[in-house]
């Protein structure tokens, strides 16, 4: 099982940089916000990109992370994860296309 994140490419890039990923959701970071917002699948993802970043023009990317080992929640339908996800925990990235997901 994955989970997935939709993040800009500049906040991975920053990610790659420190080592962790600590981004909640767009504007908010995992301190503000207290957990890292994901989506179980590619329709909750394209839910999350309608709500918050159909304005975004920036890059964005699909974070595909691997939740074993982190503290995951369900919560409201959708994998909270409580705490800085490693870059060990990302197993995949890939541009987000809106049509495919």
């Amino acid at each position: 099982m994955t989970i997935l994140h939709l993040a800009l490419a500049d906040d991975w890039a920053a990610a790659r940089a420190t080592g962790d990923y600590r981004v909640s959701t767009l504007g908010r970071t995992l301190d503000q916000e207290g957990f890292i917002h994901c989506s179980r699948d590619h329709d909750q993802l394209r839910d999350v990109h309608a709500a918050h970043y159909g304005h975004v023009t920036a890059p964005l990317l699909v974070l595909q992370i691997d939740p074993a080992g982190l503290d995951v929640r369900v919560e409201g339908g959708f994998p909270h994860v409580y705490g800085p996800i490693p870059l060990e925990a990302v197993t995949a990235v890939h541009p987000y296309e809106p049509a495919a997901g």
